[in-house]
This record gives structure tokens, sequence and C-alpha cells, in this order.
């Protein structure tokens, strides 16, 4: 019987898991009647992040429920969605990999859309939203992220597509190999290759509870995703100063002829000041971004593991 296994990061999703867990077994049901064989076999790795709510003591529960097919790992403190989502891929064991969050904006239903198309031979099979539900500010960044990101990046990155996708094993033991300290799944997936193929979703609201997701942690996996997978920011650096140099170099030729012509000069000191405010600004803008592709190599130097382990229920 075919294996498939799910990886579900949990973090602080205490109301999220009974209902969760209710639908996955619905789908499980649907899972099995689409099967070649008439059959599938699921397991379920849920990778508690840290939570500061009552999530580990509901998966506890649910183990001691469903131990022939669910695996609970329980990390010492929060070490990231990215983190928490390798740690699962490391613990699996299936034929193919379903990858998806647990606060039911991802519904379990499309998880047969996933495994049909798998089932055709496609290694990646990626969830693309054509319609989700935020603040009209998050939308807007997100869009725009995720078209600069295909622009510059080295590997074609498909837009509007978050961690929810079906991988097949092989792809998964290559992800494995993938050390990079600052993790972005989605792109490390595009950058292994394969046959790759995608479905459709609406993306639904959070069911209960606040995203551990804010601003900053989103800011923050973008600007991984773009140093990652660019180098981008680095050629900018030189672009810029080569077109403030050019301006720099006609202004410059430009003043000297005027003071010949008029004998004259100009005291401009407010101009010179907010020159030299705006220069200083891009240099330190321009330094910021050597220092984001530093502080990567450092941390990747360190070669510190990405997690730590307090308890795995079900091995």
């Amino acid at each position: 019987m075919p294996l498939i296994s799910f990886v579900l990061p949990i973090y602080n999703e205490e109301k999220n898991i009974p209902r969760l867990w209710s639908e996955l077994q619905i789908v499980e049901k649907q899972i099995n009647d689409i099967g070649a064989d008439g059959s599938f076999k699921c397991e379920y790795i849920f990778v508690n992040d840290g939570s500061k709510d009552s999530s580990f003591a509901e998966l506890t529960k649910l183990y001691e429920q469903n131990k022939d097919k669910v695996k609970v790992i329980n990390f010492s403190r929060n070490f990231g969605h990215q983190i928490a989502v390798t740690a699962g891929q490391e613990h699996t064991s299936g034929d193919a990999v379903i990858i998806m969050d647990t606060d039911l904006q991802d519904p379990p239903e499309t998880c047969i859309d996933l495994i049909t198309e798998w089932q055709k031979g496609f290694d990646i099979v990626y969830a693309q939203r054509s319609h989700y539900k935020s603040n009209w500010f998050k939308q807007l960044c997100g869009w725009g992220f995720y078209r600069i990101l295909k622009s510059i990046a080295s590997v074609d990155i498909p837009v509007d597509t978050g961690d929810f996708r079906l991988i097949s094993k092989r792809v998964n033991d290559e992800m494995k190999k993938y050390g990079e300290k600052a993790k972005y799944l989605r792109g490390i997936s595009s950058l292994v290759g394969f046959k790759q193929s995608c479905v459709q979703f609406r993306r639904n609201d959070r069911f209960e509870g606040k995203t551990g997701y804010t601003f900053f942690k989103s800011l923050k996996l973008a600007i991984d995703g773009i140093t990652g997978f660019s180098v981008f920011p680095l050629q900018l650096i030189s672009i810029l100063g080569t077109i403030f140099a050019g301006f720099a170099f006609v202004f410059g030729i430009f003043y000297i002829i005027y003071s010949l012509i008029t004998h004259s000069t100009t005291g401009g000191w407010a101009s010179l000041m907010i020159t030299i405010i705006f220069m200083g600004g891009v240099q330190m803008i321009m330094l910021g971004l050597i220092g984001e592709y530093v502080g990567r190599i450092y941390v990747q130097s360190l070669d510190r593991p990405l997690y730590t382990i307090d308890k795995v229920l079900g091995e």
C-alpha cells in the first residue's frame, strides 16, 4: 500500500487540532477511494514548535488514541515554521509527503487533488492560491513579493504558492541534503527540479486563534527567499553606484561650465545637505544588503543543529 505522510507544523493551535484531525480523517477515507488498488495508508507527523498553549497536551491525547498512524515531535523551544517542516520531513517514511499548515487555511480536501496529480507521475504538486482572504496591505505585499522573487530568482519559483504541496519520496530525500540554516522550502523544492504541477485552491479564513506569522516574520521569510535564491541585491549595489557616479560626473561638468560662464558660485547649503543625507541613506541601505549576505555566511559557518527535540511520541 502506498504511504502518504502528512507533515503538520504546530504553533499555538490547541483549538484547531481537534477540527483539523476530524477533517483529515474525512480526507483519509476519500484518499482510499482514489487509490489505484483501492487503498492508501496515511501517517501524520505533528511537529510542536514550542507552543505556549496546550497544543502538546492535545497532540499527546491524539497520539494515545491513534498510535498506529500519529507521530508527535516536540521541540525544546520555538525554532520557526520552516525548521518545524524540515524536522517533519526528516521523520517521514512515505511514498509521498504532504506539507500543510494546521490553522485550516489550507483546506484538507485539496489533498485529494494533490494526490491525483501525483498519481499522474508528477514529483512535486504545489497548491496555488486562486483566492485568499486577507487585509489589502498583506495581500498587496504578498502579490508584489512573489512576482519580484520570480523575476530575480535563479530558479523558477511559482507565484502565489506557500508551503502547501505534495512532494514525492525522492524529492523529499533530495531536500534533506540541503543544509541551509535560513530555510525557504518552497524555493528549495523548485531548486530540486523533477516534474512539477499545480492545483488551484481557495485559501480559507483561519479557523481559531491568531496567526503565528506576524508581519516581521513574513518579512524575514521574504528576505530569506530573496537572499537565498538571488544575488541581484548585490548586483544592484554596483548598478546604483554606477548611476550615481555618472550623475555626479555630469552634474560636476555642468557646474564648472555654469561657473565659468556666469562668473559666480551658488551657496547651495540646503541642496548640499540634502544630497549628503540622501547619499548617506543609500550607502547605509547598501551596507545593510551586504550585511544580510555576510550574516547568512556567518550563521551557516557556525554549523549549529537546526533544532533540538525534547520528546518524540511514536518512535
